[in-house]
């Protein structure tokens, strides 16, 4: 049996000590591990899929565009590793489909997905803007957040249209980017 393959097997043995325990050596394989690992995302096996995205999301040889697919997974554990693979491999072609998962039904795709964006920062606010105008709920709030955190003056108009809505959260998260762009602001809600 070759070292990929033994790596491979623990990698995907449904022990979590020695899955994490083969991460730095696989890695260490540099390049050559990669062909492996992108077969090993198409695994029907949930644990599989999760287990390679790690992998590949640490790797320096990563490619955004074999993350991005993994944000609409069926399995939540698998999404969530896709938006923190795209986190620590931020990439602005990524903001868009990280915009979408904003939305996701798993609160943790969401909250990812926000950490993801503002590791990309100015890139993604263009679209981040639109999800608060167009968005469902969820998708604003998490949306309003990351704006906040990526404190560009473009999106001072959004936050201040926020501020007129009645939803705490939204004007929570408008408010806080708001301070954060030096604009002090206390809302008084008209009667």
């Amino acid at each position: 049996m070759s070292t990929l393959q033994a790596l491979l097997d623990d990698l995907t043995s449904g022990d979590e000590s020695r899955a994490e325990a083969a991460v730095p050596a696989l890695l260490s394989l540099e390049a050559n591990v990669v062909p492996a690992l992108l077969d090993l995302t198409q695994s029907p096996v949930v644990d599989s899929r999760w287990w390679a995205l790690r992998v590949l999301a640490s790797s320096p040889h990563c490619r955004t565009e074999w993350l991005v697919p993994f944000l609409s997974d069926p399995a939540p554990e698998v999404r969530q590793c896709a938006a923190l693979g795209l986190a620590i491999q931020p990439d602005e072609s990524a903001a868009q489909p990280l915009v979408g998962a904003l939305s996701d039904e798993d609160s943790m795709v969401g909250s990812l997905a926000v950490n993801a964006l503002v590791k990309i920062g100015s890139a993604a606010v263009p679209s981040l803007i639109e999800a608060v105008k167009q968005g469902a709920q969820s998708q604003r709030i998490h949306a309003l957040r990351a704006l906040a955190e990526i404190r560009d003056h473009r999106a001072i108009p959004i936050m201040m249209q926020v501020m007129q809505e009645d939803s705490a959260l939204l004007q929570h998260w408008a408010q806080e980017g708001l301070e954060r762009l030096g604009l002090d602001m206390v809302y008084i809600k008209p009667l």
